[in-house]
């Protein structure tokens, strides 16, 4: 089989994504992550289009990467200009980069509505381009933009697109399907027909605008593509890029390519976390491979006879790619439901346990009082800890006050401030601290944070990464029971705890207590 490239472009195209914004401190952290995970390049920037990522390629000069080559991103040259008169080639040359990936349009559409010139001129700017990145020590990927609309459109132009990249010097030319709207038939049948105009190393880009991009990819690499590209979690333009979290491990554990070593495949759901926790953005619990949903099993059959052998419902070990299995458990659990759980606590228990039944009993106890354990497993397990006798509190909050008001700013928007004042007991020595926060409850996650980190100093690297509410219905709606899910993480592991209360801010204390407890819960 042939060697697979992999080139990441979270730093790039995944930045493209709605709500993704980066610093240079967050692109060299995350291209760090990416270069101990294994990826063979991080396209990470266009230094033409602004000056963060100009300054990113000079401060990414100086770090020293074990494995991945740095690629910096451009378009082909301008209509009627010299390529050493570009300002966009010019800056792919001052980014210093031995990689760079340029695009040049594969569509025709795109020629004469775009960039509003000739189908001939346009490849004399591709090949001018890249003629001109190699005679000055570059070795280029070229991205043909939209290629697969630009076959369907015209199949002579586009592929003399891409052979005037190969004889222009490109050492790989990338099939983009730009806008996301192919499917794995028409990717095959359209890649093969390309590799046979190519000696080159033939590259795939995908969108996920049919939710088709992984498999597109996979269709790709089966007709002879060697070079991927995609995001590490699926950021990207519009619905993403094709995730590269479930690229690798389809190609690796599935199809029999030697990507990534185990012990780099084994760090995927660690970088996929590190990943969504610098750009502020969510792993969805079921995303293949790395999701927490991914090898969860909630219903009687499947928990038993995960119990009984993990193959029967489980494609691959969860270790494989650094994730863990677990067992959701609610109130219409069984006893042979919430025993795996126990067991991953105290491995001596059985299904006739004591324990396992008080337990139980325990559960549906408490899920009549409105909490919910399918998706807090954090407090699950305190919860147990309690039942076995085995938990000893870190702290106990002594006493807590909130103060709320709500500011009129411009006459129609609202801000809702709050200051919290917490005192709590480790031992014999108590703390009382105050902070303000953007309403009551992350006003009280800080102060009690605040104040905790004064006799544990690990808890500043804990911070909470989302906040659910649901109000329970009861015949009283003023005194309704109300559930809240707190998610939380060290920026390695995430989890969930949960609170019930009829008052919102109690039961967010109880989810934030869990919340706290659960990551001191090793601590002797």
């Amino acid at each position: 089989m042939k060697k697979i490239e992999i080139l990441d472009s979270t730093l790039r195209d995944g930045a493209q994504g709605e709500g993704v914004s980066f610093s240079i401190s967050d692109k060299l952290r995350i291209a760090d992550a990416l270069d101990k995970f294994g990826v063979d390049y991080i396209e990470a920037g266009n230094p033409f289009s602004n000056p963060k990522d100009a300054d990113f390629f000079e401060r990414a000069a100086r770090c020293r990467f074990t494995h991945a080559k740095l690629v910096s991103f451009g378009s082909t040259v301008r209509k009627d200009t010299l390529p050493g008169e570009d300002e966009g080639l010019r800056a792919l040359l001052a980014a210093g980069t031995e990689y760079v990936a340029i695009f040049g349009k594969a569509w025709d559409l795109h020629v004469d509505c775009i960039l509003g010139t000739t189908l001939e001129e346009n490849l004399k700017m591709i090949r001018e381009s890249i003629a001109y990145l190699c005679s000055n020590g570059r070795k280029v990927f070229f991205d043909a933009e939209h290629f697969f609309d630009g076959y369907k459109s015209d199949p002579d132009y586009a592929v003399e697109v891409i052979k005037t990249a190969e004889r222009a010097g490109a050492a790989a030319v990338v099939l983009c399907d730009t806008n996301g709207g192919c499917f794995p038939g028409e990717i095959s049948k359209i890649v093969k027909e390309a590799r046979k105009a190519l000696r080159v190393h033939t590259g795939i880009h995908c969108h996920n605008d049919t939710g088709c991009a992984v498999a597109n990819t996979l269709a790709a690499v089966k007709n002879g593509a060697c070079h991927i590209q995609g995001t590490l979690i699926g950021l990207g333009e519009r619905c993403g890029n094709a995730a590269l979290s479930t690229v690798i491990p389809d190609l690796q554990l599935k199809l029999g390519y030697d990507i990534i070593t185990d012990k780099q495949l084994a760090s995927l759901s660690r970088t996929a976390l590190f990943i969504s926790e610098v750009t502020n953005s969510r792993v969805p619990a079921s995303m293949p491979y790395v999701g927490k949903a991914a090898f969860a099993h909630k219903g009687g059959m499947h928990v038993d006879g995960v119990a009984k052998d993990p193959e029967t419902y489980e494609h691959i070990d969860p270790a494989a790619v650094g994730n863990r299995r677990s067992f959701l458990v609610s109130e219409v659990s069984g006893r042979s439901s919430v025993l795996p759980r126990l067991q991953q606590i105290d491995s001596t228990l059985t299904k006739s346990s004591e324990e396992t039944k008080a337990v139980t009993d325990r559960l549906k106890e408490l899920e009549r009082q409105g909490f919910q354990f399918e998706a807090a497993a954090a407090s699950f397990e305190l919860m147990v800890l309690k039942e076995l006798g085995k938990f000893k509190p870190h702290f106990e909050i002594d006493h807590y006050r909130i103060i709320s008001s709500m500011d009129d700013i411009d006459g129609n928007i609202y801000t809702e401030k709050a200051n919290a004042l917490v005192k709590v007991r480790v031992g014999d020595r108590s703390e009382i601290t105050a902070d303000e926060g953007e309403g009551p409850v992350n006003a009280l996650d800080k102060a009690l944070r605040k104040a905790l980190e004064v006799f544990y100093p690990e808890l500043k690297k804990m911070h909470l990464i989302d906040f659910k509410v649901r109000v329970i219905a009861s015949n009283d709606s003023t005194a309704a029971i109300t559930r809240v899910l707190i998610e939380s993480t060290d920026g390695e592991k995430t989890w969930t705890t949960v609170g019930a209360s009829r008052d919102i801010i109690n039961a967010s204390v109880l989810a934030l207590t869990d919340s706290l407890e659960y990551m001191l819960k090793d601590k002797q």
